[in-house]
């Protein structure tokens, strides 16, 4: 018995798999399913959380024996998993470093899935792509090609690990010694590491990995503009070498996640350079903001990197997930990682034998074809178009910039590099003290993010807590950022107000505990 949309009342075919005909009528009702979910998802409240008998009904489930019909299985993806989302497919969702899909990514999904390759490596159209893919890229944030390598990995925490392990991998070599061969085991100096108060965790989640060490990663305090202090990083590298140890790494930032900031590249290379020093540039979320051509010379020399780490999957908006890791010296990468097993050697131009293969640049084995869908995106809407989009985000953060400043009961916290924004609700009346306000401001946090009118999370600003807004989507507009501060203002007015009650009052019901109450100096503190 068939249904009405052809397919047998099992959904299956006698094999226990969709024939080429089911498969076609449930791919388009599940094209029909996306393209509905995203037409519809401006006017959804941009999060909300889930329901305890939603979250059940998925914890709970137990494992088919007999396995179900295809459209049921579809029918509850639709009805139990899209309507409870993340929310950064929202254009008013300003959280984190997570942006929407590209649609014509959500499309090469398909695609990829499809062919389902394995591109650890071979002769094989999904191997070219990857290097062509990794070539644009470095094109498009201006990293030399010639004689480098770049590799698609997860992300920017698998990027900055693989570029951290070449780095590693020279200094061993370079000292007359084998990583590969000795690990940590002999009586050396330790390898020394630098980083500023900025720098991602990830990056000393590596270290760690790496078994270099959080102990033996030396935080430099950023500037007031939350940059890296290059003339600390020196005096640092020189009492270092002076107690003996092996400084080996300085890890840049081409826009940090709290605020965006972008390093004195071009300063940290030449003090790399004079060094013997390997320089790391993370750039997963800021690489690319140097399409915007108003800030082209903020990331002079990024180029210079002896390694770069950018993320497809944030500003360029490909689907989760994809990152790059390059590397300016593409033998090193392959010495760093190449150990083939006899069951897979090859050899180039024989076979499947193409090009070296992708598992000799980096840890995986398996690896899945990340190159269709970020190549689809930008050969979709080329340099010219992802640089608009770009600047279009900073403009807005401009933008919101200018509400803020209009507002007398909202404050700048740090003025935006690129496209994130800090800023904190600061009623004048009555006056408030630091503590009070990094209160009402986590509250007003946590009341916009569960009414889903906009989303916003923080950033904590050597003391402050800010209010973070970072603009990703390509939907966004002026009048989503005047929902924003109108949701902020609100919000802040209650908490002040609740804040308030639990000073004039013998006790604050809504608060979650004492240390959230509003702290008001009176007359003679002031």
């Amino acid at each position: 018995m068939s249904s009405q949309h052809g397919l047998p009342s099992d959904g299956l075919s006698p094999s226990g798999m969709l024939d080429s005909e089911q498969f076609r009528s449930l791919a388009h009702e599940a094209v029909d399913i996306a393209a509905e979910y995203l037409a519809t998802l401006p006017s959804q409240p941009v999060y909300q959380r889930m329901p305890s008998h939603a979250i059940a009904s998925i914890l709970d489930a137990p494992l088919p024996a007999a396995g179900n019909p295809a459209r049921d299985v579809l029918e509850t993806v639709a009805a139990e998993i899209m309507p409870y989302p993340m929310g950064n497919g929202h254009p008013r969702f300003f959280g984190w470093v997570n942006s929407p899909p590209d649609p014509i990514g959500i499309v090469a999904e398909l695609l990829a899935a499809t062919m389902n390759p394995s591109c650890a490596g071979g002769d094989h159209a999904a191997i070219y792509l990857e290097r062509t893919t990794v070539r644009w890229l470095m094109e498009l944030v201006g990293y030399p090609t010639d004689g480098s390598m770049g590799i698609l990995v997860s992300g920017g925490s698998m990027a900055s690990l693989t570029c951290l392990a070449a780095a590693r991998h020279q200094t061993a070599t370079v000292d007359g010694w084998s990583i590969r061969e000795e690990g940590f085991q002999g009586a050396r100096p330790p390898l020394i590491m630098y980083v500023s108060s900025e720098t991602h965790t990830t990056v000393i989640k590596a270290a760690e990995l790496l078994g270099i060490g959080s102990t033996h990663v030396r935080m430099i305090a950023a500037d007031r503009h939350y940059r890296f202090d290059p003339r600390e990083l020196a005096r640092q590298i020189d009492r270092d070498r002076a107690d003996g140890l092996r400084p080996f790494c300085v890890v840049g930032s081409a826009g940090t996640v709290n605020t965006g900031a972008i390093d004195p590249l071009d300063e940290l290379a030449d003090l790399c350079g004079d060094e013997g020093l390997w320089l790391h540039v993370d750039g997963a979320y800021g690489g690319v903001g140097i399409l915007d051509e108003r800030r082209r010379d903020l990331f002079r020399g990024m180029e210079r990197a002896d390694s770069l780490a950018i993320d497809p999957h944030k500003w360029l908006s490909v689907p989760v997930e994809c990152g790059c890791a390059m590397v300016r010296t593409g033998a090193l990468l392959r010495d760093t990682f190449s150990l083939v097993p006899p069951y897979i050697r090859v050899e180039e131009g024989k076979g499947i034998g193409g090009l070296p293969w992708y598992s000799e640049y980096g840890f995986q084995q398996s690896r899945g074809f990340r190159a269709l869908k970020t190549w689809m995106t930008l050969a979709h809407s080329g340099r010219d178009g992802l640089a608009r989009v770009i600047s279009r985000h900073n403009d807005l953060a401009a933008s919101l910039v200018d509400l803020i400043r209009e507002s007398p009961d909202l404050e700048l916290v740090e003025a935006p590099v690129l496209s994130i924004v800090c800023f904190r609700y600061h009623p004048r009346h009555p006056e408030l003290d630091d503590d009070a306000l990094n209160a009402i401001n986590k509250r007003i946090m946590e009341d916009v993010q569960s009414d889903g009118t906009a989303f916003l999370t923080q950033a904590v600003l050597r003391g402050t807590f800010a209010l973070r807004a970072n603009i990703l989507h390509f939907g966004t507009t002026v009048e989503d950022l005047d929902t924003l501060v109108s949701a902020v203002l609100e919000a802040g007015a209650r908490a002040t107000h609740r804040e308030r009650a639990s000073v004039d009052g013998p006790e604050f019901h809504g608060a979650s505990n004492h240390h959230e109450r509003l702290n008001v100096r009176s007359a003679d503190e002031q």
